[in-house]
C-alpha cells in the first residue's frame, strides 16, 4: 500500500515522502491518526504542486539547519548525574536532559530529534545523534559528571 506522509515519522520517512507500508499499518494507524493519506493519482498531483511551492522555503530551512548543526557539533555539554560508589549512574541519561542542556546554551532542539545510540551507565564522554532535517544530521558530545 502506497501512502503520502503528512508528518515526519521516525524510521519510516519524512513529510511529503511517498512510502510503501503494509496495508494494516496504513489503514489502521497512519491514515486514521492523520499521519498519511492514500497515494491516489489526485493526491500525487497535489503533492507535486506542494513540493514545487515549498522548494524555496525548504532551502531556507535546510540552510538554517546546517548552521544549527555546525553550532551543535562545536558544543560539548555537561550532564550531571548521581553516581554510586561503583561508578555507575543511578537511572540513565535521557534525551530530555540533553535537550535541556542544549537549551541552556541557547540551542533549541526538540528531544524527539535526539537519539542516544549507546547505553550511558557510567561517567564519561558520550555522543548523541541529532536529526535536524532530512539531509542534516549531526552529533553532540556530552560528558556525564557526578553531582
Amino acid at each position: 500500500m502506497d501512502v503520502i506522509l503528512k508528518t515526519d515519522i521516525k524510521g519510516l520517512g519524512y513529510k511529503n515522502d511517498l512510502v510503501e507500508v503494509k496495508p494494516g499499518y496504513g489503514r489502521n494507524y497512519l491514515i486514521p491518526q492523520g499521519f498519511a493519506v492514500l497515494a491516489t493519482a489526485s493526491n500525487k498531483r497535489v503533492l507535486e504542486e506542494n513540493i514545487k511551492q515549498a522548494a524555496h522555503k525548504a532551502e531556507k530551512i535546510k540552510t538554517s539547519a546546517e548552521a544549527l548543526a555546525e553550532n551543535i557539533a562545536n558544543t560539548t555539554l555537561q550532564i550531571k548525574a548521581k553516581i554510586g560508589d561503583s561508578g555507575k549512574i543511578f537511572g540513565k541519561v535521557t534525551t530530555l536532559q540533553i535537550s535541556d542542556a542544549l537549551a541552556e546554551k541557547g540551542i533549541e532542539v526538540d528531544r524527539k530529534k535526539i537519539s542516544i545510540n549507546q547505553p550511558v551507565s557510567t561517567a564519561g564522554e558520550f555522543e548523541a545523534e541529532v536529526d535536524l532535517h532530512r539531509e542534516v544530521k549531526t552529533t553532540v558530545k556530552f560528558v556525564v559528571i557526578a553531582e
